[in-house]
């Protein structure tokens, strides 16, 4: 893992922090909300694995879904073509990983049944540009433009769109009937589905503004609660239990994100006492985030002696030490992340912001090769762009570092700032080279004035017709 706070983007909705889960909340929406994008190669994994047969059960191809994790204390979940969204507090709430399993049933099943691509308020808001500016805000946060995000984000009517994300009671009711089903086919018990719901039971009573969001938008009932469950007992996988290695990784999720998003919570609710490895990840972690270094760094090497091969263990050591300011210690862990985890691209960003940050050439041009090559995985990756530029700067190599700059603007959803270092790399770079033709690329893409098209126009670049 990383952390929750200094991120890397996936499809415009993502956060990473140099590779997971380090939280610092955006402006605008975030202030009001409590709620930040995140990151984190772990639990995605995780999330992935839960979601997978779901989908595929679906006729949906689950590589082709980006998974986004969103930081908030809200109890939320939302299935959209290509994108699934799960609260933190969804997966803090969850009792089971069978619970869980049973809400991302139920939300492709509204999915399955074109739920959330209805007309009227659906529509109206209009989901696909929420996500891609939503995701642009935080992004401009994480890069350090507050004011470009609080424009960014407050642009996204965030709450308004959820809003439109919600359903009538005959919805409810059928993408109850469709999880069932989803769920049954794909070899998952339906009874965590019907357990989370009858847990929440008592939010029926509540007024509006005193439910979590996720019961505003999906109106709750004893009725639809009943009607699900005399479903569910009659199917065959009702009595599956969780396997233990589900109940495990579950167990570290939710650690794993008290540690990061609740640090004096989990150090309470994981005392010293609890010698699991879930408790001790979550006071590792919470130490971390409480500027306690040493003392997180001591316990982070005892699970390191038990768990010698674990990716995330590293990550979370050579995180700390860069964080704390020991760029050169954070080196040899970060290349034992990367060695035990080579397809993982949250993890190379990381090692390569560390390498650039050495100040040493032989570092930097390693640290290049390691971004390059996460971007080969994640080409939308704003921020190993931003780190791209800062180092081929360092090489003397302007060309590069501007279309580097040009590459995060674009990802990030500024296109005049994208435009503006395209045009600008393309004087110092050959015209006869790809990187010279990519940045001509970015300005066509870039919404370009009619002097930039003359330019273009002029050079040969396009064609007079493609000026209109």
């Amino acid at each position: 893992m990383v952390s929750l706070s200094r991120s890397v983007s996936r499809f415009a909705l993502a956060l990473t922090v140099a590779a997971s889960l380090v939280v610092r909340p955006a402006p605008a929406v975030a202030q009001d909300s409590g709620m930040s994008l995140i990151r984190d190669t772990e639990i995605e994994e995780i999330l992935r694995r839960d979601s997978a047969p779901i989908l595929e059960a679906a006729g949906i191809d689950a590589k082709e879904v980006d998974i986004l994790l969103i930081g908030s204390k809200e109890l939320n979940a939302f299935a959209a073509p290509r994108t699934m969204g799960v609260f933190t507090g969804l997966i803090l709430e969850s009792k089971t990983p069978n619970e869980l399993q049973g809400v991302i049933g139920h939300e492709v099943g509204h999915l399955a049944a074109g739920h959330s691509a209805r007309s009227g308020e659906m529509s109206r808001a209009g989901l696909k540009p929420f996500l891609l500016t939503m995701g642009l805000g935080v992004l401009a946060a994480l890069a350090g433009s507050p004011e470009a995000a609080a424009g960014l984000a407050g642009s996204a009517g965030y709450f308004g769109t959820l809003g439109a994300l919600g359903y009538s009671r005959e919805q409810e009711s059928r993408a109850d009937q469709a999880g069932a089903t989803l769920l049954e086919k794909a070899g998952i018990s339906g009874k965590g589905l019907a357990d989370f719901f009858d847990n929440f039971r008592y939010q029926e009573v509540f007024s509006e503004g005193r439910r979590f969001a996720y019961f505003r938008s999906h109106p709750l009932s004893s009725d639809r609660i009943e009607a699900l469950r005399r479903r569910v007992t009659t199917l065959s996988n009702y009595d599956k239990p969780d396997s233990p290695e589900a109940m495990a990784e579950h167990a570290i999720m939710q650690a794993k994100l008290q540690g990061f998003l609740n640090p004096q919570v989990a150090v309470v609710k994981y005392a010293e006492t609890d010698k699991s490895y879930p408790a001790r990840y979550a006071r590792a972690i919470a130490y971390y985030q409480m500027k306690e270094p040493d003392r997180a760094l001591r316990m982070i090497d005892a699970l390191l002696q038990e768990q010698p091969e674990n990716p995330y263990l590293w990550e979370l050591k050579g995180q700390v030490l860069f964080e704390f300011a020991r760029a050169p210690e954070a080196e040899a862990p970060q290349r034992k992340s990367v060695a035990l985890k080579p397809d993982a691209p949250l993890l190379r960003v990381n090692l390569g912001q560390t390498l650039i940050a050495l100040d040493d050439k032989a570092k930097v041009a390693e640290g290049i090769v390691e971004l390059r090559k996460a971007l080969t995985q994640e080409e939308d990756n704003a921020v190993a762009w931003r780190l791209l530029a800062e180092a081929y700067d360092k090489q003397g190599e302007d060309g590069l570092a501007r279309l580097a700059t040009a590459e995060y603007n674009y990802y990030v959803g500024d296109m005049r700032q994208a435009r503006v270092f395209a045009m600008r790399a393309r004087e110092m770079l050959d015209k006869s080279s790809p990187q010279w033709r990519r940045a001509t690329d970015i300005v066509l893409a870039s919404n370009p004035d009619k002097a930039d098209l003359k330019d273009l126009a002029r050079e040969g670049s396009i064609s007079r017709g493609q000026m209109r």
